[in-house]
């Protein structure tokens, strides 16, 4: 998927553990620092009941904004973070994965259920929906940029793709590369949760 960003003029790489991660900034800001990461927000999950923030507090969670009809980023993303959490072993008990959709007019919690029980996604995976305000304020917490791109008929969404790895006290603690090998995606995990 190409993720155009025409209103984004600053891109900051953050080299973190070997991974290289892009931040796509709005113009004339600044790199978030890790304390403005992430907030309170209030969604729907995949079975319709009412999800808040807390939701990510007691565990170690990975949080991807992304969308189900997104042809190659999303469903990668997602694969790679399932061999991810096998590669973990006993820590994955410690560790969650939360999908946050940034295309809430299609993505119904019915929608989510569907495509998060794909066999290569992480088991459990947490999809999470709600109004497009709700979506809108989330993805501000986390410095998403989304956008509606039309085509023809229909549309696709260009967003940022960054994996956010998050305390069990849902402090932000780095971006995970998940575009490397299942035990190098552990290894990533388990040096945030031994505090290295």
């Amino acid at each position: 998927m190409k993720i155009r960003l025409p209103l984004i003029v600053a891109a900051i790489v953050l080299a973190l553990g070997g991974g290289a991660v892009v931040w796509r900034l709005a113009p004339h800001a600044s790199t978030p620092a890790a304390s403005d990461v992430g907030g309170p927000f209030t969604l729907i999950d995949q079975s319709g009941a009412t999800t808040t923030d807390a939701r990510l507090h007691g565990k170690w969670s990975a949080v991807f904004f992304g969308y189900t009809y997104c042809p190659d980023v999303c469903p990668t993303t997602l694969a790679n973070l399932g061999a991810g959490v096998t590669a973990l072993g006993d820590d994955a008990k410690q560790f969650q994965v939360v999908f946050i959709t940034i295309d809430p007019e299609r993505d119904t919690a019915p929608v989510l259920a569907r495509y998060l029980s794909s066999a290569t996604f992480p088991r459990g995976v947490i999809g999470l929906t709600g109004a497009p305000a709700q979506i809108a304020k989330v993805a501000k917490a986390y410095h998403v940029y989304y956008q509606k791109v039309p085509q023809g008929a229909s549309y696709s969404m260009d967003h940022t793709a960054v994996v956010y790895l998050m305390a069990p006290d849902g402090r932000f603690v780095r971006p995970l590369d998940v575009n490397v090998p299942p035990a190098e995606i552990a290894r990533q995990v388990r040096e945030a949760m031994s505090g290295a």
